[in-house]
């Protein structure tokens, strides 16, 4: 039992030169796709709650369209549905993009978080109080510095909790991966299964490994909330 146990640790963990441990590619889509997605959220953000119309509904249906399908589908569309397309593979660029499974779950990922942070900032961008924003114009600030120094500051602190919500749910839904053919944690624990059978132990290190990250994450955002979010 405890001989079973230590090979299905390695079969997560282990990592040489040739192969990364499943629990490496899961951290690593998760960071790659909160990157991506959140240097993406804040302009669109700042859009979302731009009066202009024709700047802020491409951006609400682009949120709509995100939110309201599963992750699942959407990775599915891009890994194998837009390279199903002629156009895409006759380019050199796009068939190198799209026939990798690594680059479309970090596109589907940061695609679909991306939409949910957008949603929070701009959330938090409309909930800033009213005196704030006089206060800075008063001061003679443009629309850029007023964004740059009080609105966005201020939007990505106060909504502190619940970015960290959607980051651990990000965690969760790497578990989809694997459909592109991914090593991640679930993809190793699948064929840990396949090749065992013994269910509870591979997936149980797996949920365990995943809850471990989450608590980690956790930790992380409360120590955040305290500093910046001290004054509440």
């Amino acid at each position: 039992m405890i001989d079973t146990l230590t090979q299905f640790w390695r079969a997560f963990l282990y990592w040489d030169g040739q192969r990364v441990s499943g629990l490496a590619v899961t951290l690593w889509l998760l960071v790659a796709s909160l990157v991506v997605g959140f240097l993406m959220a804040v302009p669109l953000a700042v859009a979302r709650v731009s009066t202009n119309r024709c700047i802020s509904m491409p951006v609400r249906f682009y949120t709509y369209v995100f939110r309201g399908t599963p992750l699942y589908v959407q990775l599915l569309l891009i890994y194998t549905g837009i390279y199903s397309f002629e156009f895409i593979r006759s380019h050199e660029l796009t068939d190198a993009f799209f026939r990798s499974g690594y680059h479309c779950a970090i596109a589907a990922f940061s695609l679909n978080t991306c939409a949910y942070t957008t949603e929070i900032f701009a959330g938090a961008m409309r909930s800033m109080s009213h005196g704030e924003v006089e206060a800075a114009r008063a001061y003679g600030m443009n629309w850029f510095t007023l964004y740059r120094r009080i609105i966005i500051p201020s939007s990505l602190r106060s909504s502190l909790p619940l970015y960290g919500n959607e980051v651990i749910l990000m965690l969760h839904a790497t578990s989809v991966a694997f459909t592109a053919t991914v090593p991640d944690i679930l993809k190793v624990a699948r064929d840990a299964n396949s090749a065992t059978y013994q269910s509870f132990q591979a997936f149980g290190i797996a949920a365990l490994l995943y809850m471990t990250i989450s608590f980690a994450m956790v930790a992380v955002f409360r120590r955040a909330e305290r500093h910046w979010l001290g004054y509440l």
